[in-house]
């Protein structure tokens, strides 16, 4: 599986198609969100797959609601054949635990491989002060672990969290669960909206298991050289 995952959101199918080709170059796969999929529905998936037939997909839909519609909105994208699918772990236990039966009777029934189910903690764009917001007094890395505990125990494959927390998640939950982690950002680069963000290399030597890598790439005059000098850096 592809260590780098390229954020991919635009209402633009052939500039998606076409960055997908890019990093799929470079050995990278696609992180594709709400508003590609807003824009596309799963046609614009299949674009993609045809453009790029064996590239990795990681379908960042973040479902949150009641358990029984998050189960059938994952029954129905788990026929798209992706490879990591997500929710939010604050939906609660028995949201995550339906959601996960949905994703594997619904691949069982197809004859297809599970995709791994992963569980949003606390986005990257929220720091202390957006918790305390809305009224979490919790310290970030105390609710990140919370959160990730009880993903942990519904037995979903791992979590998306921010960069500063991998190595409080390696700690307390192994090596074998999944972090996908977004807010990466290369040397020299904006941070924008991500507020705990972290290089790729520093990343990775914490523990991480994806990188989710958006703007340094896709913004990048050559995206495919981009992320090679990224997976350069991490030799």
């Amino acid at each position: 599986m592809s260590k780098i995952f390229c954020a991919i959101d635009t209402p633009d199918l052939s500039r998606a198609v076409s960055l997908s080709s890019c990093v799929s170059e470079a050995g990278c796969g696609v992180k594709l969100g709400l508003e590609f999929f807003m824009s596309h529905g799963p046609s614009g998936i299949q674009s993609i797959r045809n453009a790029c037939p064996d590239i990795p997909v990681f379908l960042d839909l973040k479902f949150h609601d009641i358990p029984n519609t998050v189960a059938g909105a994952l029954r129905a994208v788990t026929r798209l054949d992706v490879q990591y699918l997500n929710l939010h772990a604050s939906g609660g236990a028995d949201m995550m635990k339906a959601g996960l039966d949905a994703v594997l009777e619904e691949s069982s029934r197809l004859g297809i491989a599970a995709p791994k189910l992963l569980a949003v903690t606390v986005l990257t764009s929220m720091d202390q002060k957006s918790l305390q917001d809305v009224g979490k007094d919790e310290k970030v890395e105390d609710q990140v672990l919370r959160l990730a505990r009880l993903t942990n125990n519904c037995g979903l494959a791992g979590v998306v969290c921010s960069a500063k927390e991998i190595s409080l998640l390696r700690q307390n939950l192994g090596s074998d669960f999944v972090l996908m982690v977004p807010g990466i950002r290369p040397a020299g680069s904006a941070t924008q909206d991500q507020k705990r963000v972290m290089t790729p290399q520093e990343a990775v030597n914490a523990g991480a298991t994806h990188l989710v890598i958006g703007r340094p790439i896709t913004s990048a005059e050559d995206p495919a050289l981009a992320a090679k000098e990224i997976y350069r850096s991490l030799e």
